[in-house]
């Protein structure tokens, strides 16, 4: 009976539990919507954090404030215009919906691709509605600190962002959003 309770006291001191926390600063969520003959593109604010045990992601969960929304290539009076337009019920619907949320359920290793390391398996959450999302992501490690990176698309209407969705319209967006994650985390403790 010792000895079964000094092994199991023996491998729980081999597992080291790790938290990783995004450092907002530096972290940016980048998001690019495209029309048959342009585009607009911008950025988010991220919170959230990884953990890990063993050098081995577990889990995290990630916040976007939706109201944190910018946009590249706009001069401001049509900018602000644009920023306005998809804070509105017509996209983002922020006063109701202020936030996306991404939790991970589940994390796979890549094993022998140059680009991706990890794939994530999620619920994603948006404007409401909670669905499956996953994407392949670029996660390196340092002592104290973090670095994911993915880019990777998803269709708006799944998520019920059903507006301007009809390509006979004058307005017609393409349903494809794109994505492009760059996360530096630091090892909270």
């Amino acid at each position: 009976m010792l000895s079964a309770v000094a092994m199991i006291f023996t491998a729980c001191q081999r597992t080291q539990l790790n938290t990783y926390q995004i450092n907002p600063r530096l972290s940016t969520v980048e998001w690019k919507g495209n029309a048959p003959h342009h585009f607009h593109s911008g950025a988010f604010d991220v919170s959230g954090e990884l953990t890990m045990e063993n050098d081995s992601i577990t889990g995290g969960s990630f916040t976007i404030p939706i109201a944190s929304i910018t946009n590249y290539e706009l001069p401001d009076e049509p900018k602000a215009q644009l920023l306005g337009h998809l804070k509105s019920a017509d996209f983002f619907n922020v006063a109701v919906h202020p936030n996306a949320k991404f939790h991970i359920k589940k994390v796979k290793s890549i094993k022998n691709n140059s680009t991706y390391n990890y794939h994530l398996y999620g619920d994603f959450s948006l404007i409401g509605e909670t669905h499956p999302l996953d994407f392949s992501a670029k996660i390196t490690l340092a002592k104290d600190s973090l670095n994911a990176t993915a880019d990777f698309t998803f269709n708006r209407l799944q998520w019920g962002m059903s507006s301007y969705n009809d390509p006979k319209q004058q307005m017609y967006i393409l349903p494809d959003i794109e994505i492009k994650l760059n996360l530096q985390f630091i090892r909270k403790g």
